[in-house]
């Protein structure tokens, strides 16, 4: 029987203690959120309440994302905004990668990123998953 073949690269997982998210917004406001964000993140959680868990959840997944792509060769110079969460339209996080997070994930053959977000009332968390594949014709 023929099917496909799928390659876990990496896995990477991140929690924000909310409390602490609030406090790096008190402290440094919009400094804080130009630093980590991208532009289209910070405009798809701008008006979203309360905005200090969905911008901890953004920073979690981005953590989450460097964590699993640290697997490969060249991944030690991403930055914060090299990794941009977005929102599918069926809502579900995708991540977009810029600079060197897309060039080290680009040199992975039909390598892609999974992401799954999760919040409590003092928490938000992520989960990353690199995979290759699926390789088509390998055994099953």
């Amino acid at each position: 029987m023929v099917g496909t073949l799928v390659t876990i690269l990496g896995v990477g997982v991140d929690l924000i203690d909310l409390a602490r998210a609030e406090r790096l917004l008190h402290r440094k406001g919009l400094q804080a959120v130009y630093r980590l964000l991208t532009e289209a993140e910070h405009r798809s959680i701008q008006n979203r309440t309360p905005f200090a868990q969905h911008f901890a959840s953004s920073l979690a997944a981005k953590e989450a994302v460097y964590k699993a792509l640290q697997s490969l060769p060249g991944a030690r110079g991403i930055g914060w905004r090299d990794i941009e969460v977005e929102r599918g339209d069926d809502g579900r996080p995708t991540v977009r990668l810029h600079g060197t997070a897309a060039r080290v994930l680009a040199a992975q053959p039909n390598a892609h990123i999974h992401l799954a977000l999760s919040h409590s009332a003092l928490t938000a968390g992520a989960v990353a998953v690199v995979e290759a594949g699926p390789v088509q014709g390998a055994p099953a």
